[in-house]
């Protein structure tokens, strides 16, 4: 069984050393997002669709 942390998680292209951004990974079933800053908060997990949704509004 795979933790959260073994999955591929990527930081948003805009973060930088001292910004908070946010980072995502494919989850076996979702997609979850987490505070680049504060792993330890936890994480959010979103369907595939609310994803693609959530970047189709993003780039309108």
């Amino acid at each position: 069984m795979n933790t959260i942390d073994t999955y591929a998680w990527r930081k948003a292209s805009h973060s930088t050393a001292n910004n908070s951004c946010v980072e995502v990974a494919p989850l076996p079933a979702s997609t979850g997002i987490r505070d680049t800053k504060d792993r330890r908060r936890g994480h959010l997990e979103i369907s595939p669709a609310a994803w693609h949704e959530l970047l189709r509004a993003l780039r309108d």
